[in-house]
């Protein structure tokens, strides 16, 4: 059965599953659409053409669905759809998309979302994420299953984050990170700047040794050689077709990703 406080303001067109709970002062708007078991925090907004999936803990104070901080928006009915099971906590705001991009915002499944993040218009984020408190993310940024962003960090707009990527804490990144490369800002507040292969992450996500190993032969020949970025990329393509199937599929993941760069990588 729904559970929707008395003090709660739910539209008669919103559509919420049975066993929806919406908490105190909350409001949700006539365009949204919230699957089952899903709980929304005290003192919550979700609004705009919203689809939120299944068993998501939205928290407290939390802005979802609000129009793109865009000064080209015209109230176009742009979207946002979240997927299920994620943890949206305490003042996060996640915003709709723009007619300039797809008019969509997406986030997908079991990502952990923290206090004060911002994830603006026209992101895509995918599985198993983790965003830091106060992340803030611009718009048209995508990033990629399983990355982490630390706390406190910037991420310029239409950049990428590949997957399984680590963005370290108080960064500011203009240009993309490949999949599987750490990054951060040095104590000096640069921006950020590749770090080496996010081992320990492929360790505890089943990454066996070979796979690791030709990623970081991958990253030295991208970052502590003396090719340039084109043949940086032919090397990496050879070791990927001297390899088996099993190890070579993160190599020609990480060659799709920077081969596909419009900013440019951390160098």
């Amino acid at each position: 059965m729904t559970q929707i406080h008395p003090t709660a303001l739910v539209d008669p067109k919103a559509e919420l599953a049975d066993d929806v709970s919406v908490g105190p002062f909350s409001i949700v708007g006539p365009n949204v659409r919230v699957g089952r078991g899903t709980r929304i925090g005290a003192h919550t907004t979700v609004d705009g053409h919203t689809t939120v999936g299944a068993d998501n803990r939205i928290g407290p104070y939390a802005s979802v669905g609000g129009a793109p901080q865009d000064m080209k928006y015209r109230d176009e009915p742009t979207r946002l759809e979240i997927g299920d099971r994620n943890t949206i906590r305490e003042f996060t705001t996640i915003h709709t998309g723009t007619v300039q991009d797809q008019g969509l915002t997406s986030i997908g499944n079991d990502n952990w979302i923290m206090a004060y993040v911002h994830i603006a218009h026209d992101c895509r984020v995918g599985n198993h994420t983790v965003f830091s408190s106060n992340a803030q993310i611009a718009g048209h940024v995508q990033v990629g299953d399983w990355a982490i962003i630390g706390g406190m960090s910037g991420v310029h707009q239409f950049v990428r984050i590949g997957e399984h990527a680590m963005l370290g804490g108080a960064s500011a990144l203009v240009q993309d990170v490949p999949p599987y490369v750490i990054a951060a800002s040095d104590k000096n507040g640069n921006k950020a700047a590749p770090h080496g292969v996010n081992v320990e992450g492929l360790r505890r996500r089943g990454f066996d040794a070979a796979q690791i190993a030709a990623l970081r032969q991958a990253y030295k020949l991208l970052y502590k050689s003396d090719l340039s970025f084109d043949q940086a990329r032919v090397e990496i393509a050879d070791l990927a077709a001297q390899t088996d199937a099993g190890t070579s599929q993160p190599l020609h993941t990480f060659l799709a990703f920077i081969a596909a760069t419009q900013r440019g990588i951390v160098r």
